[in-house]
């Protein structure tokens, strides 16, 4: 299996097992310093938006980030996901774009 780097800030696109078991993205929150740690911690991306400023954060589809669709950061959904359930990574944001 190919190892992917994953930095701070990228957002990635991963398979969770369970209930929601689709690829999806998600915006990484975990500190570079633990990027050999076997868990990656992450905001889960989602396009059903809801009005939850306080926990749901937007992205706006740019050329630089690479969205499709307005999507918000899940911040109340934060997870440690394995690093093997990594898929790709799709883009290095940073939230100031």
């Amino acid at each position: 299996m190919e190892i992917i780097e994953i930095k701070k800030r990228y957002i990635v696109a991963w398979c969770n097992i369970g209930n929601y078991g689709k690829p999806r993205p998600a915006f990484v929150v975990q500190s570079n310093l633990y990027k050999n740690h076997p868990c990656i911690t992450v905001c889960p991306l989602t396009t059903d938006l809801i009005d939850a400023p306080t926990f749901r954060l937007l992205l706006t589809p740019t050329e630089l980030n690479g969205l499709n669709l307005e999507s918000h950061i899940m911040v109340d959904k934060i997870s440690a996901i394995r690093s093997d359930k990594i898929q790709k990574k799709l883009v290095n944001y940073h939230l100031n774009n």
